[in-house]
């Protein structure tokens, strides 16, 4: 079965939250009721699907005590976008929180938050507002923003960006951008499934999350994180290169993980690797 069937296999969800409808994908072990483990945020460019090995591994018949969820960010899918033109990370965390509130996850439970690439500003910030929710933070190929840059820096950045996607459209875009979220060794499959999510972005919710990238200080929320963080890319990642993940890493004082040569869209291309790190291999539920 081809990606994208497998990931009909995880049908999207909606729940009406106090601050909108968000859109999502949940995977949970057979017979396992214990409560959400994981919460998995996408990059800028991606989609809930973005997360399909993640979510395979927790519906398996071996795959032990798991709960996944992965949702499409606000503006992503039929997720509703924030209220407001310049969003900030906090907005999008703040919107995570009311989901899984609206999904009435335990709040005394903690989970295992996990970000890529744009997902990471997210996920940081998240942790920052509600640190008691979080055991631990897993920060995937992650995009550091541009908000300790000058501010014409920053301003060209997100010009370039939003030129890109009007001159080209979704569909454009992503013919043009998906083959450099892969490594040269990825599948035809991985491509496809990777060029389907990016060529269905909303061009208003790309310009909200465009918005926050261009103003977000990963660095400054991860001084305020106390759970233990783990950062993670892939050798063959150029868009958010490994040289500055093992940096941040060293900055904040937290391991860098390899995950092999595989590009940015790493959750999908190093499926094994990123589920083992997350505990979600059946290897690590005895």
């Amino acid at each position: 079965m081809s990606l994208t069937g497998q990931l009909l296999q995880f049908a999207n969800a909606s729940v009406t939250t106090a601050q909108g409808v968000v859109q999502y994908r949940r995977a949970t072990a057979p017979g396992y009721t214990g409560g959400v483990t994981h919460v998995l945020l996408h990059g800028i460019g991606s989609a809930s699907g973005n997360w399909l090995g993640q979510l395979l591994a927790a519906s398996a018949a071996n795959a032990g005590a798991c709960d996944v969820l992965a949702w499409d960010a606000p503006g992503y899918g039929a997720s509703d976008p924030l209220s407001m033109a310049h969003p900030r990370a906090t907005d999008y965390a703040s919107r995570m929180w009311a989901w899984l509130d609206a999904l009435s996850v335990d709040p005394r439970q903690t989970f295992t938050l996990v970000g890529h690439s744009l997902g990471a500003l997210m996920a940081a910030a998240a942790t920052v507002q509600a640190p008691q929710r979080v055991h631990r933070l897993v920060l995937l190929a992650p995009a550091q923003g541009y908000g300790n840059a000058e501010p014409e820096v920053r301003q060209k950045r997100l010009s370039d960006r939003l030129a890109h996607l009007a001159q080209l459209g979704p569909a454009g875009m992503a013919r043009k951008r998906a083959p450099a979220m892969l490594s040269a060794q990825a599948s035809s499959e991985q491509l496809a499934l990777v060029e389907q999510m990016m060529a269905a972005i909303d061009p208003d919710g790309y310009t909200q999350a465009a918005q926050m990238l261009s103003n977000a200080d990963l660095a400054s929320d991860l001084a305020r994180v106390a759970c233990p963080v783990t950062i993670a890319s892939g050798s063959a990642d150029t868009v958010t290169p490994p040289e500055g993940c093992e940096a941040l890493a060293r900055q904040i004082g937290t391991p860098y993980v390899s995950l092999g040569a595989v590009g940015h869209s790493c959750a999908l291309e190093a499926a094994a690797a990123v589920n083992a790190l997350l505990g979600l291999s059946p290897e690590h539920h005895g």
